[in-house]
Parts: structure tokens; sequence; C-alpha cells
């Protein structure tokens, strides 16, 4: 599914964040250490090889919100941006700690001139946030954000399952419709 927002394609689409060549940064449902992990930052680092987790030793641990940038590696991409999603249920205002994921995210990718962007549906695996609710949270935090944005061009979300891809689709079609 393809979107304008503000000028920029937004896409979704089912498939693995580790596996878009087409993309310059790639965002990392990263843990507050950067360490490789199950999921996204599982499927991220096996990908980007063990020089990525060596990049990152110097920037953890971030805060819950906060999003870093290191060089992707071994994988098609020029950087991955990390960024530590909300613990469902324990972290709070969870809400805004999730749009801030995406906020401070897009605002580094702006930073460094990059003109795409992919994103996992972050804190939604073993964070256990709801899909439905983080796919309103993150579309509409893309919709407020666009206008800010200058160099990117293209905004990717990559959904592993077609149980996620569906359930975003549904939001997005509701929000830019």
């Amino acid at each position: 599914m393809k979107y304008n927002v503000a000028g920029i394609e937004l896409q979704l689409i089912e498939g693995d964040i580790a596996a878009q060549p087409d993309i310059e940064a790639v965002v990392n449902a990263a843990n507050a250490q950067l360490k490789t992990g199950g999921g996204v930052a599982g499927a991220i680092h096996r990908a980007a090889g063990p020089k990525l987790e060596e990049a990152c030793r110097d920037l953890a641990p971030i805060q819950v919100g906060e999003a870093v940038i290191t060089s992707a590696f071994k994988l098609p991409n020029k950087y991955v941006v990390h960024t530590l999603g909300p613990v469902y249920g324990q972290d709070k205002p969870e809400a805004e700690l999730l749009a801030r994921c995406y906020k401070n995210s897009l605002h580094l990718v702006e930073e460094c001139q990059l003109k795409s962007v992919a994103f996992p549906a972050i804190s939604t695996g073993v964070f256990g946030y709801p899909i439905k609710e983080a796919a309103e949270i993150s579309l509409k935090t893309v919709k407020e954000t666009a206008e800010e944005l200058k160099k990117i061009k293209l905004i990717r979300f990559v959904l592993y399952s077609r149980s996620d891809f569906k359930v975003y689709s549904a939001v997005a079609e509701k929000i830019f419709d």
C-alpha cells in the first residue's frame, strides 16, 4: 500500500526489515543496551554482523523513546537507527513514549540528510504493545511529523507477519484516506 503524506511516499509492506536494499536507513527496535536480542534486534544484528554490536557499545544505554544511529555494516543499507520502545503496561506514558521513538528516529534520519527509512512495528513483539494501538500511534506520528521533513522522500513500514500488515493497512486507510 502507498500513500502520499506531505510529499513523502509512505509504504506498507509485509517483509523482513533486514532485507530492504533500496532503503538508506532501517530502524532497529532495540533494547536499552543496543545488544543482539530476539525479534527485530536479532534479525538486524545477525544480518549486520558483529561489528554492529561493537559500534553500539559506546552509545548504550539509551532511554525509552531515544534514537541513535550507526553504520549498517553487512546490511544492504547505509545506516541503522536504534530506538528503544516502551514495554506495554510498564513504561508510562506508553503512547507518548512510542510516538517519541518514531519522531526521534525521523528527525535523526532527516539530520543525516537521508532520503529513505524503514520502520518495523516497534514494541509489538516481546514488549507487548497491542498491534492496533501501535499502528495508530506510529502512523499518526508519521502524519504529524511529515510536514517538518524536507529531505526524507520515502518512509516504509515493514510488517513481519500477514496479520500485522492487515492491521496496519486497515489503520492507514482510516488515517490517510
